[in-house]
């Protein structure tokens, strides 16, 4: 896998590589047009590229495995921690933090961390807060293809949290999602049929899941959703037949279902009744109580939590399991030790401060599945 590909590319050679990502049989006369260059000098730029193992040869193969595409929320998390009981219509005195959030983002990086390639599809605005989500994302996720939008607001979420750490109130701005309309899934659809697999989760528009859903069925590339609150299980496509992996909780599969799961006998039927719409693996996670995973082949488990040392911060546990179940499936583990991967990755993010845990990586992960047998 290339490292941190732009680390030896001047401007222009990131330029001409982009542009060759985009159409492979791209001229060399045209990408001088493109980047009012000499036909001469991007000979000599594609040789560089050549030279540098970025580019294979004509038609211009990029050097690059497949990678996984992840579609939807990147937004700003703000918490604000009060130092005293919260006082109406007058100051308070708080301690504040802000980290790159967003279910498809975090998910993204959790993978760059752990070596997959990652690609990120999300709408933004074109203002300081994207500009944070972007350098905080860059080294870990290829974020070429993040739609930016004049005149709209990049996505916030921001948390008041009492003493004890419980949130008081939260806000979520969250309506440049509207914006990964079909239109753009439709037009990315030549990137997407080269992804190795496609994570959405449902920030996206229902009408939007449907046609990715259509997309990756046409070009046989596995789908994974991601849910991410319980009103928003109303985004859930009607057509669940070409699902590879529903990743959900508790509590939205509740809302979706319209039925309480108060026992671990009716945890494991609300699996069963997901593997009955046509999903082919599904994962239900419980917090403290773990998760129940399952598919046709290998049945149902439950896989138990670890205790954690202490729980710092609980953002990002959910993206984290999220993310370690498909690292581990894309390697070809047992639907056992898949759930395992995400039990502990969450757990591990439990006790770290940030969002996405900074000592991730394959190496990392595998060792702390190792301590935890």
């Amino acid at each position: 896998m290339l490292e941190n590909k732009w680390d030896s590319l001047s401007k222009n050679e990131q330029k001409i590589y982009r542009l060759i990502k985009q159409d492979p049989f791209i001229s060399q006369q045209e990408l001088a047009n493109k980047v009012n260059l000499s036909r001469p000098s991007i000979a000599n730029i594609i040789s560089g590229l050549v030279r540098k193992g970025y580019i294979l040869g004509k038609a211009y193969v990029l050097n690059e495995t497949k990678p996984v595409i992840c579609i939807g929320g990147a937004n700003v998390d703000r918490k604000f921690y009060l130092n005293n009981t919260l006082e109406w219509k007058t100051s308070n005195p708080i301690r504040s933090t802000q980290n790159a959030g967003g279910v498809a983002r975090n998910v993204a990086e959790n993978l760059g961390r752990l070596g997959s390639p990652a690609t990120l599809i999300t709408a933004s605005g074109n203002d300081s807060d994207w500009s944070f989500i972007e350098a905080s994302s860059t080294p870990y996720v290829n974020m070429d293809d993040v739609i930016k939008l004049p005149d709209v607001t990049t996505g916030s979420y921001t948390a008041l949290l009492d003493a004890t750490g419980e949130m008081s109130v939260a806000f979520a701005d969250m309506d440049v999602y509207e914006q990964l309309t079909p239109d753009i899934i439709q037009n990315k659809s030549a990137m997407l049929s080269h992804a190795r697999c496609i994570i959405a989760d449902l920030n996206c528009p229902k009408d939007t899941l449907e046609t990715l859903g259509n997309v990756t069925k046409n070009h046989h590339i596995p789908l994974i959703l991601i849910t991410v609150s319980s009103p928003k299980m109303k985004r859930m496509p009607d057509n669940l037949d070409d699902v590879t992996w529903l990743i959900t909780n508790i509590d939205e599969t509740e809302a979706y279902f319209t039925q309480k799961i108060s026992t671990n006998t009716e945890w494991k039927s609300a699996v069963e009744r997901y593997l009955d719409l046509g999903i082919t693996n599904v994962v239900i996670t419980g917090g403290d109580k773990g998760a129940m995973i399952g598919n046709q082949d290998e049945g149902i488990h439950h896989i138990p939590s670890i205790k954690p040392t202490k729980i710092i911060d609980v953002t990002g546990a959910g993206d984290a399991f999220s993310s370690a179940v498909v690292y581990a499936w894309l390697e070809g583990e047992s639907l056992l030790n898949i759930g395992k991967a995400g039990i502990v990755n969450a757990v591990q993010t439990l006790t770290s401060p940030y969002t996405v845990r900074q000592n991730l990586s394959a190496t990392q992960l595998q060792t702390d599945m190792e301590e935890t047998k």
